[in-house]
């Protein structure tokens, strides 16, 4: 799959107004399965998963220059691969090991895990991972 990034949405934009634009833009179809959006108000953004071959910056290039998001601001780019994700609520005095054979687990992605960084203060942890694919 491939992911583009909705920055500077509004928390009054409804998903069904991205989903629009989204096609409008794109030529493809939510309903067909051909991608997925998924709000994230916490940081005014929303992530687009595109199911099929798409070249993702020549749609994100394509939203940036789109007149109905100019006027909601709304800009999008391409989420670059990462090796490491935030895991959070994590309870305190969590043994490292413990959160490495978690994220180790088939169940739970089944990546190998090269380092966990803790975070008490935030109840939080950063995990590693050997390759990109783990943290999907």
């Amino acid at each position: 799959s491939t992911i583009v990034v909705l920055e500077n949405v509004q928390e009054t934009v409804k998903d069904c107004m991205l989903i629009m634009l989204v096609e409008n833009i794109s030529g493809l179809s939510e309903d067909d399965g051909d991608f997925s959006v998924e709000m994230i108000p916490e940081i005014r953004a929303a992530v687009v998963t595109f199911t099929g071959n798409i070249a993702a910056g020549e749609f994100a290039k394509k939203l940036n220059q789109n007149h109905r998001a100019k006027q909601q601001n709304i800009t999008a780019r391409c989420l670059e691969l990462t090796k490491s994700v935030r895991a959070e609520n994590v309870p305190p005095n969590t043994p490292s090991d413990y959160i490495t054979v978690y994220f180790e687990n088939k169940k739970n992605g089944g990546a190998q895990v090269v380092d966990v960084q803790q975070l008490p203060d935030e109840d939080a942890a950063i995990i590693t991972f050997n390759d990109h694919k783990g943290n999907a």
